[in-house]
């Protein structure tokens, strides 16, 4: 008897193994396909997200310019290269104060600096043309009354770009370069009468007036090219 119940019980385990193999065969049968399917779910999601990454990084290339300067600084140096004198434009737009209190790279930004700081300039040399003593002869009067003339043409070319914002329209852009233009033809003017006065003191406002002189030339330069800069940087006119 105990071998038949010990045969019986070989035989239950024996049923019990194969029961448990046949559910487990079913986990098996689909256990691959699973992680076949996991696989390929990965491998779509990582180049998913690299073509994004590539999208991405194409599109950044084609959208910036490549003579878009990436700061200030190169802003500066690619707008003052129209001028004549790209070295004095450089150097005294970056050391005003309005540029030390908004590092700009827009152009309309740094015309309207290059404007203040001409006008500063004209305004300080004709306060040391008063200055001077009387009784000079009669170029360095007319002289005088040019520069007070160019302060005041450079005066309305400030305002203008104060009033206009951040935007000007092309009657204000052609305003402010026939403003800037006659403080140019003034300061010639008055260099003319003291070159034929050939005095001393005629000399002296010569000196006086080089830097002024060289402001004036770069902000006509400025606003002259304006339109093709603000396309160059993207900046809207309108």
């Amino acid at each position: 008897m105990d071998s038949v119940k010990m045969f019986q019980g070989y035989d239950k385990v024996k049923e019990d193994q194969q029961q448990q193999n046949q559910h487990q065969l079913p986990h098996t049968k689909f256990s691959k396909p699973l992680m076949i399917i996991i696989s390929i779910s990965a491998i779509l999601f990582l180049t998913f997200t690299i073509s994004l990454t590539l999208t991405a990084l194409i599109h950044r290339t084609n959208t910036e310019s490549p003579h878009q300067p990436s700061n200030s600084a190169t802003t500066i140096k690619a707008v003052c290269n129209i001028t004549r004198y790209p070295n004095s434009c450089f150097s005294s737009i970056i050391s005003s104060s309005s540029f030390s209190q908004n590092h700009t790279t827009d152009p309309l930004a740094i015309l309207n600096i290059s404007l203040r700081v001409a006008f500063n300039e004209v305004t300080a040399l004709a306060s040391s043309l008063v200055a001077m003593n009387d009784g000079h002869a009669p170029a360095v009067d007319d002289c005088k009354d040019q520069i007070d003339d160019a302060v005041s043409r450079l005066g309305d070319s400030v305002s203008a770009m104060s009033s206009g914002g951040n935007v000007l329209s092309d009657g204000e852009i052609s305003d402010i370069q026939t403003w800037v233009s006659a403080a140019v033809t003034d300061q010639e003017t008055c260099r003319d009468g003291l070159e034929e006065m050939r005095s001393v003191d005629g000399e002296e406002v010569k000196k006086m007036m080089q830097k002024s002189s060289e402001y004036i030339s770069n902000s006509l330069a400025i606003v002259s090219h304006l339109q093709g800069l603000l396309k160059q940087f993207h900046v809207p006119q309108h």
